[in-house]
């Protein structure tokens, strides 16, 4: 009874090497090269953490209303429905729920 999670390898002190020896260390799979006192490739790791994790943003807008591009709702994408989602927010509001619209590229039926 194993549960296996994604690892993500972070190599810090990028600064202290010359661009060869970092271009043979970006072909390394599962690793991202940063460093962390100039604060360079934040973005690469940010990236390869919700892509490895398998996370999604869900924004929710109130009827009439803009979406709200602050503060989404972050669920796994194998645990991405209508009901994980009311669950994430409160139990019981799949009970009062009485329907949804939901759009876009990736909204299966």
């Amino acid at each position: 009874n194993r549960t296996y999670i994604p690892c993500i390898y972070l190599l810090n002190k990028i600064d202290q090497i010359s661009i060869e020896e970092l271009d043979i260390i970006c072909k390394i799979p599962h690793c991202v090269p940063i460093s962390a006192h100039h604060k360079w490739n934040y973005d690469a790791l940010l990236e390869k953490m919700w892509d490895y994790l398998k996370l999604v943003r869900i924004y929710t807008k109130p009827k009439g209303q803009l979406p709200d591009y602050e503060a989404p709702v972050v669920l796994q994408t194998n645990r991405c429905t209508v009901e994980d989602f009311c669950n994430k927010i409160h139990r019981t509001i799949i009970k009062e729920l009485k329907y949804a619209l939901v759009w876009g590229s990736s909204v299966k039926h």
